[in-house]
C-alpha cells in the first residue's frame, strides 16, 4: 500500500499551493480566501522512486463554531488518522498564531511523524529570523519552503520519504491470490470477510467506517491460498456523512494497487451510488480483474424480474465495465458466498491470459473484413498486425499507418471481437496504438 502524507494547518498558509507543487497538477483550488479548500483532496505523487498518496486538507481552525469550519477540522482529523507522515504548515509572514499553537497541540498527540513546514520563505539563502519562533510549537525543526517557487521542497520530500515504511514485497509467494474487497462504507465488506473466514476477525458494526485500516486475512481453500484485504471505511463524524463516503476511497486505493482481484461490493438495498462508480472506475483504470458483488440480497423483496432489473441497473451504473460478472450474495446468511472462490480464480485466469500472435492476427483480420476501419479525408486506417505486450490486464499493441485514425469506437469494436472469441470476462483490455516504424503515439 502506498504511504499517505497529509498536509494540515490553519487556513491560508499555502497548503494547496504546496500540494499542487508536489503533485505537479493544479488539482486544489488556490485562492486567498481562507477556507476555500473545504474537502480533503488526494492525489498520487512520487519522490526518489517512492510513490505515495498526498492529502490536501481544509484549514484547521480549532476554536471555530462555524459549521463548515468544524467540518473541515473533522476532515483534517480523519486525514491525520490515515497518514504515515504529516506536514504541518505555518506561514512565516504571519508569524506564530494562537491557531498554530492549538493545531500543534493536536498533532503532538497523534503519534505520527510531524514535519513543521514554514511556508513563504521566498528568498534562497539563510532563512529569516522570524522562522525561529516556530521552534516554540514543540514539533521539531522547521523546514523553510516556498510552495509557490518550489524552494526547499526537495529537501522536505527527502525527509518525508525517510519516514516511509519499507516497500512491501508481494512477490514472495506467487501462488497466493490477493483479493481486495472494496466498496463504500457499510456495504458489508467486513461481514463478507468474516463469513469467508468463519470467525469474527474484523469488527462489524452498522456505523459506517468501523474498519479504519486495510486488514489482511490469510485463508486457504481447496489447496489455493488467498489474502483477503478488507479495505477501510472512514468513521462517520457529525454531519459529514457524504464527505466520509467520498474519502473512504483513499485507503481503498492502496488495497486495489496490491490486489490481483477486486470484489466491488454493492449494497443491494441502496443500488449503485456515485461512490460505487468512483471506486469501480479506479479498479478499471488499474487494470484489475474484478467481480461486482451485490450484497444484502436477502433484504430485497423479490418479484418476477427483480434480479434482471437490478442487473440492468448495475450495467447502467457501471457501463464502463460491462465485462465484470455480477454475483448476488448475502454475507449475513452465507447465500452464494462459496461461489465467489471459483469466480475469483476464473477472472484472474482471464486477467493473465495470453493469445498467440498468429491467432490474434487471425481474429483482427477477420474483424477488419467484416467492418472496414474508419477513414478521414481520403485516408483509411490500416492495421498491419497486432501482438500481445503483457497481462494484468491483457495488453495489445496495434501497429497502424496513422494513429489519429484509430478512433475510440473502432478500437471498442475490436475489443468486442476479442471478447467474443477469447472471453476475457472479468478483466479490462488495454490497447496501445503504435505507428509502424515510429515511437508510441
Amino acid at each position: 500500500m502506498k504511504p499517505v502524507v497529509a498536509v494540515v494547518g490553519r487556513p491560508n498558509v499555502g497548503k494547496s499551493t504546496l500540494f499542487n507543487k508536489i503533485t505537479g497538477k493544479r488539482i486544489s483550488i488556490v485562492e486567498d480566501t481562507p477556507g476555500i479548500t473545504r474537502d480533503r483532496i488526494y492525489a498520487d505523487a512520487e519522490w526518489c522512486g517512492r510513490e505515495f498518496t498526498l492529502i490536501d486538507t481544509g484549514g484547521i481552525e480549532p476554536d471555530s463554531k462555524d459549521i463548515i469550519l468544524s467540518q473541515m477540522r473533522e476532515q483534517a482529523n480523519m486525514a491525520v488518522d490515515m497518514a504515515d507522515v504529516i506536514l504541518f504548515m505555518v506561514n512565516v509572514r504571519d508569524g506564530m498564531t494562537a491557531a498554530d499553537k492549538e493545531v500543534a497541540a493536536m498533532l503532538q498527540k497523534c503519534g505520527r511523524p510531524v514535519l513543521l513546514v514554514c511556508n513563504k520563505v521566498d528568498n534562497p539563502g539563510n532563512p529569516p529570523m522570524e522562522m525561529y519562533e516556530f521552534y516554540n510549537l514543540g514539533v521539531g525543526d522547521p523546514f523553510p519552503v516556498s510552495s509557490i517557487h518550489g524552494l526547499g521542497v526537495g529537501d522536505l520530500l527527502d525527509e518525508v520519504v525517510s519516514y516511509f515504511p519499507p516497500e512491501e514485497d508481494l512477490s514472495q509467494d506467487e501462488n497466493v491470490i490477493h483479493v481486495a474487497i472494496v466498496g463504500k462504507p457499510n456495504a458489508g465488506k467486513s461481514s463478507l470477510v468474516n463469513r469467508i473466514l468463519g470467525e469474527n476477525r474484523v469488527i462489524v458494526s452498522s456505523i459506517a467506517g468501523t474498519t479504519r485500516d486495510a486488514i489482511d486475512s490469510n485463508y486457504e481453500k481447496d489447496g489455493q491460498k488467498y489474502v483477503f484485504i478488507d479495505t477501510a471505511g472512514m468513521r462517520k463524524r457529525g454531519k459529514i456523512d457524504e464527505n466520509v463516503e467520498r474519502y473512504s476511497v483513499v485507503r481503498a486505493l492502496g488495497a486495489v494497487d496490491r490486489a490481483d482481484v477486486c470484489l466491488i461490493l454493492i449494497d443491494a438495498t441502496e443500488g449503485i451510488t456515485e461512490q460505487d462508480t468512483k471506486i469501480a472506475g479506479y479498479v478499471h483504470d488499474q487494470g484489475k480483474a474484478s467481480i461486482v458483488v451485490v450484497n444484502k440480497w436477502d433484504l430485497v423483496e423479490k418479484e418476477t424480474n427483480t434480479m434482471k432489473n437490478f442487473q440492468n441497473r448495475v450495467k447502467e451504473g457501471l457501463n464502463f465495465m460491462m465485462y465484470a460478472p455480477s454475483v448476488y450474495i448475502s454475507a449475513k446468511t452465507g447465500q452464494r458466498v462459496d461461489g465467489l472462490f471459483q469466480g475469483i480464480q476464473d477472472v484472474l485466469e482471464q486477467n493473465t491470459k495470453r493469445i498467440s500472435t498468429g491467432l490474434l492476427n487471425d481474429v483482427i483480420n477477420e474483424a477488419i473484413a467484416m467492418v472496414q476501419p474508419p477513414s478521414d479525408k481520403g485516408k483509411r486506417l490500416k492495421i498491419y498486425y497486432a501482438t500481445q505486450a503483457g497481462v494484468k490486464p491483457p495488453t495489445f499493441v496495434l501497429f497502424v499507418n496513422n494513429a489519429e485514425l484509430a478512433h475510440y469506437s473502432y478500437i471498442r469494436y475490436l475489443e468486442n471481437q476479442l471478447r467474443a472469441k477469447f472471453g476475457f470476462e472479468g478483466t479490462p483490455i488495454k490497447f496501445i496504438i503504435r505507428e509502424k516504424n515510429k515511437g508510441d503515439q
